[in-house]
């Protein structure tokens, strides 16, 4: 066919304005690759999980059996399955890396695309958590009834909520049916989502670490940035396959190979690694709804961001404050997320609430400090 007839075709007149003749800033950095990870890992999340829901069973006894008979007899299961699980890690690391640039670098100016954004945030830990307890094992288990036991703190219906959830008195069959369909649908909602927000984006413009939005001053995304994105994928596809060959279970816990049992609680419960810095939140409030409260606010109150005084300063990422504070904020980040995977004892409790008061209060003093800078000087 004549390269006419490809030029004239609906498609690709799409791709050509989307990735090919795309108006870019020409001094964004690396920063802005993961939002080309983020896609290359739904896509991989998206088939490994078809191809693991056709070889899954949902039950309390019969799911633990179906994936470890999956790994074991099915030719190339295992390897299906470490991509899956170690592919919502790297989906993870890269979201929340994107969600860091965006906010060190104020794009949440850019409203509907960053409240589209968050949208895919909470749908990811959603899916994430439901897909965490299809195997049934010993941890997950115990992780889905603290979990969902959270609902029953709403006020006059939880009880009601946290018994339609389980379908039943615990967490058992309909349970596990329940969550495997929402864990099956919700990635299909999520790749709707970043069509949206990728749509957006391109409406708005990308920002750039200088936060000055120019109509003229920009290149075209081919061969610019593609060449750029697809070395990104290349380095982190080369660290994402020696981690699923060599090191496939650094990141799981022991009671993962155990089946679930009711009557014997784990010493220690804690989610997987990319939600401890919200589960040190939850246990860090002594009273069980604050808790709930403050889990929740703990990634809800990124929707307020672009309401702040903050919002409404360009170059904000410049002001010296600023810069201390978001460094602080991911210190307290990390901090969280490591006093989550320790036990409930001194002095992790108290560390544990110190961390919680800083992490919220970089949400308060950051347009506070970015107010009186910008008034002093």
């Amino acid at each position: 066919m004549s390269t006419q007839f490809y030029k004239s075709n609906p498609l690709f007149k799409v791709f050509n304005s989307t990735l090919i003749e795309l108006p870019a800033p020409p001094n964004i950095s690396a920063f802005w690759n993961f939002g080309s990870l983020l896609s290359g890992c739904l896509i991989v999340q998206i088939i490994s999980g078809l191809f693991l829901a056709s070889a899954y069973s949902a039950g309390m006894e019969l799911s633990f059996e179906q994936v470890f008979k999956a790994m074991e007899v099915s030719d190339k299961g295992w390897l299906i399955r470490y991509i899956h699980a170690n592919g919502a890690s790297l989906f993870f690391l890269c979201l929340y890396f994107h969600v860091g640039r965006g906010i060190y670098y104020g794009s949440y100016l850019y409203v509907h695309t960053w409240n589209v954004g968050v949208t895919i945030l909470l749908l990811t830990m959603a899916a994430a958590f439901m897909g965490y307890v299809l195997p049934v094992n010993q941890m997950s288990f115990w992780g889905a009834s603290v979990i969902t036991n959270l609902f029953s703190e709403i006020p006059y219906v939880g009880p009601n909520v946290v018994q339609y959830i389980w379908g039943g008195v615990t967490v058992e069959g309909p349970t596990i049916y329940r969550f495997f369909a929402f864990h099956f649908l919700v990635p299909f909602i999520i790749l709707a989502l970043v069509v949206v927000h990728i749509t957006m984006l391109h409406m708005t413009g990308s920002g750039n670490p200088l936060g000055i939005h120019s109509e003229v001053d920009k290149v075209s995304f081919h061969s610019y940035f593609s060449l750029k994105d697809g070395l990104g994928v290349a380095l982190a596809s080369g660290g994402f396959v020696l981690v699923c060959m060599y090191w496939p279970l650094v990141l799981g816990d022991d009671e993962n190979f155990s089946l679930a049992n009711p009557s014997v609680t784990p010493h220690h419960i804690q989610p997987e690694w990319y939600f401890l810095f919200a589960y040190a939140i939850l246990r860090s409030i002594p009273n069980k709804l604050g808790g709930v409260v403050a889990l929740l606010l703990s990634v809800l109150i990124l929707y307020l961001m672009p309401f702040t005084g903050l919002a409404k300063k360009k170059g904000s990422m410049f002001y010296p404050v600023s810069k201390g504070l978001f460094w602080g904020f991911v210190v307290c980040v990390l901090a969280l997320t490591w006093i989550g995977a320790c036990p409930v004892e001194p002095p992790y409790v108290l560390t544990g609430q110190i961390f919680t008061v800083l992490y919220f209060m970089f949400y308060l003093l950051t347009p506070i400090s970015a107010a009186l800078w910008d008034a002093l000087s």
